[in-house]
Protein backbone atom coordinates (compact mmCIF):
# COMPACT_ATOMS: atom_id res chain seq x y z
CA UNK A 1 0.00 0.00 0.00
CA UNK A 2 1.50 3.33 -0.96
CA UNK A 3 0.24 6.86 -0.44
CA UNK A 4 0.16 7.97 2.91
CA UNK A 5 0.64 4.78 4.81
CA UNK A 6 4.19 4.18 5.54
CA UNK A 7 3.58 1.02 7.45
CA UNK A 8 7.62 0.55 8.45
CA UNK A 9 7.40 4.19 10.05
CA UNK A 10 4.63 3.32 12.29
CA UNK A 11 6.32 -0.40 12.92
CA UNK A 12 9.15 2.27 14.13
CA UNK A 13 7.36 4.13 16.37
CA UNK A 14 5.54 1.15 18.06
CA UNK A 15 8.92 -0.58 18.79
CA UNK A 16 9.82 2.83 20.16
CA UNK A 17 6.83 3.59 22.00
CA UNK A 18 7.08 -0.33 23.52
CA UNK A 19 10.68 0.36 24.51
CA UNK A 20 9.41 3.58 26.16
CA UNK A 21 6.73 1.65 28.17
CA UNK A 22 9.33 -1.07 29.55
CA UNK A 23 11.36 1.64 31.30
CA UNK A 24 11.97 1.66 34.74
CA UNK A 25 9.65 4.32 36.08
CA UNK A 26 7.45 4.49 33.31
CA UNK A 27 4.37 4.95 35.40
CA UNK A 28 5.75 7.21 37.86
CA UNK A 29 4.06 10.21 36.34
CA UNK A 30 0.38 8.86 35.50
CA UNK A 31 -0.10 11.67 33.08
CA UNK A 32 2.84 11.19 30.73
CA UNK A 33 2.59 7.38 30.78
CA UNK A 34 -1.44 7.62 29.46
CA UNK A 35 -0.36 9.35 26.69
CA UNK A 36 2.20 7.82 25.44
CA UNK A 37 0.46 4.25 26.21
CA UNK A 38 -2.22 6.20 24.00
CA UNK A 39 -0.51 6.85 21.41
CA UNK A 40 0.33 3.64 21.71
CA UNK A 41 -3.04 1.59 21.31
CA UNK A 42 -3.77 4.06 18.38
CA UNK A 43 -0.39 2.59 16.12
CA UNK A 44 -1.07 -0.90 17.23
CA UNK A 45 -5.08 -0.22 16.09
CA UNK A 46 -3.86 1.20 12.78
CA UNK A 47 -1.01 -1.94 12.30
CA UNK A 48 -3.85 -4.11 12.91
CA UNK A 49 -6.25 -2.58 10.75
CA UNK A 50 -3.19 -2.78 7.93
CA UNK A 51 -2.94 -6.48 8.70
CA UNK A 52 -6.35 -7.41 8.13
CA UNK A 53 -6.56 -5.69 4.79
CA UNK A 54 -3.09 -7.00 3.74
CA UNK A 55 -4.55 -10.23 3.81
CA UNK A 56 -7.24 -9.80 2.24
CA UNK A 57 -5.77 -9.01 -0.67
CA UNK A 58 -3.65 -11.88 -0.67
CA UNK A 59 -6.86 -14.18 -0.49
CA UNK A 60 -8.32 -12.47 -3.53
CA UNK A 61 -4.97 -12.34 -5.37
CA UNK A 62 -4.43 -16.14 -4.35
CA UNK A 63 -7.75 -17.52 -5.42
CA UNK A 64 -8.15 -15.06 -8.27
CA UNK A 65 -11.52 -13.89 -6.75
CA UNK A 66 -13.28 -11.17 -5.71
CA UNK A 67 -16.30 -8.76 -7.90
CA UNK A 68 -15.74 -5.26 -8.63
CA UNK A 69 -17.75 -4.61 -5.79
CA UNK A 70 -15.53 -5.95 -3.27
CA UNK A 71 -12.47 -4.26 -5.11
CA UNK A 72 -13.87 -1.10 -4.35
CA UNK A 73 -15.10 -1.87 -0.80
CA UNK A 74 -11.17 -2.87 0.31
CA UNK A 75 -10.30 0.56 -2.05
CA UNK A 76 -12.50 2.58 0.53
CA UNK A 77 -10.78 1.13 3.40
CA UNK A 78 -7.31 1.16 2.22
CA UNK A 79 -8.07 5.16 2.13
CA UNK A 80 -9.97 5.47 5.30
CA UNK A 81 -6.55 3.92 6.73
CA UNK A 82 -4.33 6.44 4.52
CA UNK A 83 -5.99 9.16 6.11
CA UNK A 84 -5.96 7.60 9.73
CA UNK A 85 -2.28 8.11 10.08
CA UNK A 86 -3.30 11.64 9.42
CA UNK A 87 -4.78 11.54 13.11
CA UNK A 88 -1.55 12.71 15.45
CA UNK A 89 -3.35 14.01 18.25
CA UNK A 90 -2.73 11.31 21.72
CA UNK A 91 -6.74 11.22 21.52
CA UNK A 92 -7.96 11.35 18.22
CA UNK A 93 -8.72 7.56 18.22
CA UNK A 94 -11.05 7.87 21.13
CA UNK A 95 -14.86 8.51 21.17
CA UNK A 96 -16.29 11.43 21.89
CA UNK A 97 -19.44 14.08 22.39
CA UNK A 98 -21.08 16.12 20.27
CA UNK A 99 -23.07 19.49 21.08
CA UNK A 100 -25.24 21.69 18.93
CA UNK A 101 -26.85 25.06 20.75
CA UNK A 102 -28.49 27.28 18.17
CA UNK A 103 -26.45 31.22 17.87
CA UNK A 104 -29.25 34.43 18.41
CA UNK A 105 -32.42 34.12 16.31
CA UNK A 106 -35.06 32.33 18.52
CA UNK A 107 -36.95 29.72 15.51
CA UNK A 108 -34.77 30.14 12.68
CA UNK A 109 -31.58 29.28 14.60
CA UNK A 110 -33.10 26.36 16.46
CA UNK A 111 -34.55 24.86 12.88
CA UNK A 112 -30.27 25.55 11.58
CA UNK A 113 -29.46 23.19 14.98
CA UNK A 114 -31.92 20.77 14.08
CA UNK A 115 -30.68 20.44 10.06
CA UNK A 116 -27.11 20.17 11.27
CA UNK A 117 -28.31 17.22 13.96
CA UNK A 118 -29.40 15.24 10.41
CA UNK A 119 -26.48 16.28 8.95
CA UNK A 120 -24.04 14.55 11.83
CA UNK A 121 -26.57 11.62 11.77
CA UNK A 122 -26.88 11.08 8.31
CA UNK A 123 -22.55 11.07 8.37
CA UNK A 124 -21.93 8.92 11.53
CA UNK A 125 -24.81 6.47 9.86
CA UNK A 126 -22.93 6.32 6.65
CA UNK A 127 -19.56 5.98 8.29
CA UNK A 128 -20.72 2.98 10.54
CA UNK A 129 -20.23 4.70 13.73
CA UNK A 130 -23.01 3.86 16.36
CA UNK A 131 -24.19 6.75 18.47
CA UNK A 132 -26.82 7.61 21.37
CA UNK A 133 -28.81 10.49 22.28
CA UNK A 134 -28.14 11.60 25.68
CA UNK A 135 -29.81 15.08 25.63
CA UNK A 136 -32.24 17.20 23.37
CA UNK A 137 -33.96 19.62 24.13
CA UNK A 138 -36.97 20.93 21.99
CA UNK A 139 -37.55 24.29 20.18
CA UNK A 140 -40.48 26.27 21.46
CA UNK A 141 -41.75 26.44 17.93
CA UNK A 142 -39.57 24.69 15.62
CA UNK A 143 -35.75 22.91 15.50
CA UNK A 144 -33.57 22.06 18.85
CA UNK A 145 -32.62 24.11 21.66
CA UNK A 146 -29.44 21.96 22.32
CA UNK A 147 -28.16 18.39 21.84
CA UNK A 148 -25.55 16.13 23.01
CA UNK A 149 -24.43 13.01 21.10
CA UNK A 150 -22.65 10.05 22.48
CA UNK A 151 -20.56 8.59 19.42
CA UNK A 152 -18.27 5.44 19.55
CA UNK A 153 -15.82 4.83 17.05
CA UNK A 154 -12.29 4.00 15.28
CA UNK A 155 -11.31 7.45 15.78
CA UNK A 156 -14.43 9.53 16.18
CA UNK A 157 -12.81 12.19 17.82
CA UNK A 158 -10.26 12.76 14.94
CA UNK A 159 -12.34 12.71 12.60
CA UNK A 160 -14.88 14.92 14.07
CA UNK A 161 -12.74 17.48 16.68
CA UNK A 162 -12.76 19.69 13.35
CA UNK A 163 -16.09 20.24 13.38
CA UNK A 164 -15.71 22.37 16.48
CA UNK A 165 -16.80 26.19 16.18
CA UNK A 166 -19.79 28.48 14.47
CA UNK A 167 -21.74 27.05 11.83
CA UNK A 168 -23.59 29.78 9.38
CA UNK A 169 -26.31 29.14 7.54
CA UNK A 170 -27.93 31.71 4.41
CA UNK A 171 -31.13 30.64 3.46
CA UNK A 172 -34.88 31.94 2.62
CA UNK A 173 -36.41 31.35 5.56
CA UNK A 174 -39.68 29.04 5.97
CA UNK A 175 -40.95 31.03 8.38
CA UNK A 176 -40.94 34.96 7.13
CA UNK A 177 -44.08 34.97 5.56
CA UNK A 178 -42.46 37.90 3.07
CA UNK A 179 -39.79 35.01 2.17
CA UNK A 180 -36.83 37.16 3.24
CA UNK A 181 -33.43 35.80 3.18
CA UNK A 182 -32.02 35.38 6.88
CA UNK A 183 -28.78 34.72 8.32
CA UNK A 184 -28.10 32.03 11.38
CA UNK A 185 -25.35 30.59 13.38
CA UNK A 186 -25.66 27.63 15.59
CA UNK A 187 -22.51 26.06 17.58
CA UNK A 188 -20.97 22.59 17.49
CA UNK A 189 -18.33 21.57 20.14
CA UNK A 190 -16.72 18.41 20.18
CA UNK A 191 -15.14 16.38 23.40
CA UNK A 192 -13.14 13.67 23.20
CA UNK A 193 -14.72 11.06 26.04
CA UNK A 194 -11.19 9.90 27.56
CA UNK A 195 -10.67 6.42 28.31
CA UNK A 196 -7.79 7.06 30.67
CA UNK A 197 -7.78 7.84 34.28
CA UNK A 198 -9.15 11.43 34.74
CA UNK A 199 -7.40 12.94 37.84
CA UNK A 200 -9.75 15.72 38.95
CA UNK A 201 -11.16 16.60 42.17
CA UNK A 202 -14.57 17.61 41.43
CA UNK A 203 -16.66 19.35 44.68
CA UNK A 204 -20.42 18.31 45.56
CA UNK A 205 -20.10 21.97 46.96
CA UNK A 206 -19.38 23.47 43.25
CA UNK A 207 -22.03 21.79 41.73
CA UNK A 208 -25.84 22.43 40.72
CA UNK A 209 -28.24 19.44 40.32
CA UNK A 210 -31.37 19.91 38.86
CA UNK A 211 -33.99 16.91 38.02
CA UNK A 212 -36.88 17.72 35.17
CA UNK A 213 -38.75 16.31 32.82
CA UNK A 214 -37.59 14.35 29.73
CA UNK A 215 -38.35 15.26 26.23
CA UNK A 216 -37.28 14.07 23.33
CA UNK A 217 -36.75 13.67 19.24
CA UNK A 218 -39.71 12.79 17.52
CA UNK A 219 -40.27 8.55 17.18
CA UNK A 220 -37.57 8.03 20.06
CA UNK A 221 -38.13 6.36 22.65
CA UNK A 222 -37.40 8.79 25.52
CA UNK A 223 -38.69 8.49 29.44
CA UNK A 224 -41.32 11.09 29.79
CA UNK A 225 -41.20 10.80 34.22
CA UNK A 226 -38.93 13.42 35.90
CA UNK A 227 -35.79 11.92 35.86
CA UNK A 228 -33.76 13.78 33.35
CA UNK A 229 -30.45 15.37 35.14
CA UNK A 230 -28.77 18.55 34.21
CA UNK A 231 -25.85 19.15 36.53
CA UNK A 232 -23.97 22.55 36.31
CA UNK A 233 -20.27 22.95 37.49
CA UNK A 234 -20.64 26.49 39.21
CA UNK A 235 -16.73 27.39 39.11
CA UNK A 236 -16.72 26.90 35.08
CA UNK A 237 -20.38 27.67 34.80
CA UNK A 238 -19.90 24.35 32.41
CA UNK A 239 -23.50 23.01 31.84
CA UNK A 240 -24.32 18.96 31.50
CA UNK A 241 -27.55 17.02 30.74
CA UNK A 242 -28.95 13.66 30.59
CA UNK A 243 -32.61 12.16 29.54
CA UNK A 244 -31.68 9.26 28.22
CA UNK A 245 -32.16 6.56 30.61
CA UNK A 246 -35.32 5.37 33.05
CA UNK A 247 -33.18 5.64 35.55
CA UNK A 248 -32.65 9.68 37.45
CA UNK A 249 -29.52 7.85 38.72
CA UNK A 250 -28.19 6.67 35.68
CA UNK A 251 -28.54 9.94 34.02
CA UNK A 252 -26.79 11.28 36.96
CA UNK A 253 -24.02 9.39 36.61
CA UNK A 254 -23.68 9.95 32.52
CA UNK A 255 -23.90 13.35 32.88
CA UNK A 256 -21.13 13.46 35.49
CA UNK A 257 -18.70 11.30 33.35
CA UNK A 258 -19.85 14.09 30.35
CA UNK A 259 -18.88 16.81 33.13
CA UNK A 260 -15.72 15.28 33.49
CA UNK A 261 -14.33 14.94 30.01
CA UNK A 262 -15.27 18.63 29.56
CA UNK A 263 -13.33 19.71 32.63
CA UNK A 264 -10.46 17.79 31.97
CA UNK A 265 -10.48 18.86 28.07
CA UNK A 266 -10.67 22.41 29.61
CA UNK A 267 -7.85 21.44 31.66
CA UNK A 268 -5.42 20.09 28.80
CA UNK A 269 -6.21 23.67 26.53
CA UNK A 270 -4.91 25.68 29.68
CA UNK A 271 -2.09 23.65 29.70
CA UNK A 272 -1.61 23.88 25.65
CA UNK A 273 -2.37 28.00 25.68
CA UNK A 274 0.48 28.30 28.41
CA UNK A 275 2.65 26.22 26.34
CA UNK A 276 1.98 29.08 23.53
CA UNK A 277 2.30 32.24 25.86
CA UNK A 278 5.83 30.79 27.49
CA UNK A 279 7.25 29.90 23.84
CA UNK A 280 5.79 32.61 21.80
CA UNK A 281 4.05 30.58 19.20
CA UNK A 282 0.34 31.57 17.83
CA UNK A 283 -2.38 32.87 19.14
CA UNK A 284 -4.99 30.97 21.73
CA UNK A 285 -7.01 28.78 20.27
CA UNK A 286 -10.48 30.26 19.41
CA UNK A 287 -13.33 27.51 19.68
CA UNK A 288 -15.91 29.86 19.06
CA UNK A 289 -14.83 31.10 15.22
CA UNK A 290 -16.77 30.67 12.70
CA UNK A 291 -15.81 27.33 10.52
CA UNK A 292 -18.10 27.37 7.93
CA UNK A 293 -21.30 28.83 5.83
CA UNK A 294 -23.61 27.10 4.05
CA UNK A 295 -25.63 29.58 1.06
CA UNK A 296 -28.48 27.93 -0.42
CA UNK A 297 -29.56 31.77 -1.37
CA UNK A 298 -28.90 33.69 -3.66
CA UNK A 299 -26.82 31.20 -4.71
CA UNK A 300 -25.31 27.63 -3.83
CA UNK A 301 -22.51 27.22 -1.64
CA UNK A 302 -20.75 25.45 1.61
CA UNK A 303 -17.40 27.13 2.13
CA UNK A 304 -14.78 26.11 4.82
CA UNK A 305 -13.15 29.24 6.11
CA UNK A 306 -10.08 27.67 7.48
CA UNK A 307 -9.32 25.85 4.37
CA UNK A 308 -11.47 27.15 1.60
CA UNK A 309 -12.50 24.49 0.45
CA UNK A 310 -15.87 24.66 -1.18
CA UNK A 311 -18.63 22.52 -3.07
CA UNK A 312 -21.67 24.02 -5.06
CA UNK A 313 -23.82 21.08 -3.62
CA UNK A 314 -25.12 22.34 0.24
CA UNK A 315 -28.49 19.25 -0.35
CA UNK A 316 -25.90 16.69 -0.46
CA UNK A 317 -23.17 18.20 2.09
CA UNK A 318 -26.49 18.45 4.64
CA UNK A 319 -27.39 15.06 3.53
CA UNK A 320 -24.21 14.13 5.37
CA UNK A 321 -21.30 14.32 2.98
CA UNK A 322 -19.12 15.92 5.47
CA UNK A 323 -15.99 13.87 4.65
CA UNK A 324 -14.37 16.10 1.93
CA UNK A 325 -13.85 18.69 4.24
CA UNK A 326 -12.80 16.49 7.02
CA UNK A 327 -10.21 15.45 5.11
CA UNK A 328 -9.38 19.14 3.49
CA UNK A 329 -8.64 20.11 7.10
CA UNK A 330 -6.45 17.12 8.09
CA UNK A 331 -4.26 17.61 5.10
CA UNK A 332 -3.88 21.33 5.89
CA UNK A 333 -2.91 20.22 9.35
CA UNK A 334 -0.78 17.34 8.02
Amino acid sequence: MGGLFDVDLLKQKKDQLENITKQEGFWANIEEANKTYQQLKNIQKQLKEYEDLYDQIELMIMFDEGTEKDIQVLEEKIQDLEINTLFSGEYDGNNCYLEIHPGAGGTESCDWASMLLRMYERFLEKNHFSYQIIDYQEGDEAGIKSVTLHIIGNYAYGYLKNENGVHRLVRISPFDANKRRHTSFASVSITPEFDTHIDLEIRDVDLKIDVYHSSGAGGQSVNTSNSAVRITHLPTKIVVSCQTQRSQLRNKEIAMELLKNKLYQRKLMKQEMLKKEVSGGGSAIDFGSQIRSYILEPYKLVKDHRTNFQVNDPDQVLDGDIMPFIKSELLLKE
